[in-house]
């Protein structure tokens, strides 16, 4: 794996998952930015999640599973709040959705000196990335501390973003989508999902929503399709269209993460993160392209397959290539 950090930032908080019997629930970790974290660091890229940890028995939890994905917690905030929590349900389908208690909980609560040195190099070198998103970029108070965050590391590092909305929480989705033209200004790699875009832009199709965004700044955007794959393009003017891999479907949680880890960890691998190293992202070939897309859907797959948001390995991703090229 090549040198360089991806710097995570944003909500680590615990899901409260139906369980598979018996009608009770369990206690998982989440939030859609520290598993992005988590699924980076499994993919084998350095990984670093800025996020605030509460100091209670939930915190704990969380700062234990971090950790032992290998996920560097060298610059997370010991927060005095509490921990957010999601009650998940999934329908028939296993599709997730969310209800969220984070009034005054630790993860929205940024003040600019938490983040000083934050993107300090490391052990691993430099930070050549920064990915955020969900609510932590819309929820007040912390939204306007991270938003600068990005801005701010967007001189030395590819800055990655995924709206991934929560309607319950994000409130009008006028003011939301003026975050995100805001956001598309700053931002390399966007990922987003049809399902977001319904809330979003409604009406739009993926297609003219994918011209759009490119022609505000980022130079790659993918819209995952949920079974049916993703379409993405670049600011150079590719478009790619690749299909979904045939699961059964145990739950979505956490699908949409994984495919944005996949997605930065292939980049990685390829020398196109860190502002050097822009023009050559906005240059990448139909080819690499591909693969990097193909390995994310991949990952969202496998992730769909088993219960929670529990992201591959790098060998469980190769594993699922070798499988699909022996059906095919």
């Amino acid at each position: 794996m090549r040198p360089g950090i991806v710097a995570v930032a944003g909500e680590a908080l615990v899901d409260i998952v139906p369980a598979p019997v018996g009608g009770y629930f369990e206690l998982a970790p989440g939030g859609s930015p520290a598993n992005v974290a988590v699924g980076l660091a499994r993919l084998g890229v350095p990984t670093r999640m800025l996020a605030r940890l509460a100091a209670d028995p939930l915190g704990e939890r969380l700062r234990t599973h971090l950790a032992a994905n290998s996920v560097d917690l060298t610059h997370a905030v010991a927060a005095t709040e509490p921990t957010s929590l999601a009650l998940v349900s999934v329908d028939a389908d296993g599709v997730a959705s969310y209800d969220f208690r984070i009034d005054g909980t630790a993860d929205w609560q940024w003040s600019p000196g938490e983040l000083a040195g934050a993107l300090d190099p490391g052990p691993a070198g430099p930070v050549v990335a920064v990915h955020s998103g969900s609510l932590a970029l819309t929820t007040p108070p912390g939204a306007a501390v991270l938003r600068e965050l990005l801005a701010a590391a967007a001189a030395a590092a590819t800055i990655s973003y995924d709206p991934n909305c929560r309607p319950p929480l994000m409130g009008d989705p006028g003011r939301v989508r003026a975050g995100v033209a805001e956001l598309l200004a700053t931002a390399d790699v966007v990922k987003v999902s049809a399902e977001d875009l319904v809330w979003l832009l409604p009406g739009r199709a993926p297609a003219d929503v994918l011209d759009d965004w490119l022609g505000r700044g980022p130079a790659l955007v993918a819209i995952t399709l949920g079974g049916d794959g993703v379409l993405a393009g670049t600011a150079s003017g590719l478009r790619a269209r690749r299909p979904g891999r045939g699961v059964a479907v145990v739950d979505t949680v956490g699908a949409g993460d994984s495919f944005s880890a996949a997605l930065l960890a292939g980049l990685h691998r390829r020398g196109l993160l860190g502002a050097a190293n822009r023009a050559a992202l906005r240059a990448i070939d139909a080819t690499s392209l591909d693969d990097v897309l193909d390995d994310a859907v991949a990952a969202a797959a496998i992730t769909c397959s088993r219960r929670g948001a529990d992201p591959p390995t790098a060998g469980e991703l190769a594993g699922r290539w070798q499988a699909a090229r022996r059906g095919s």
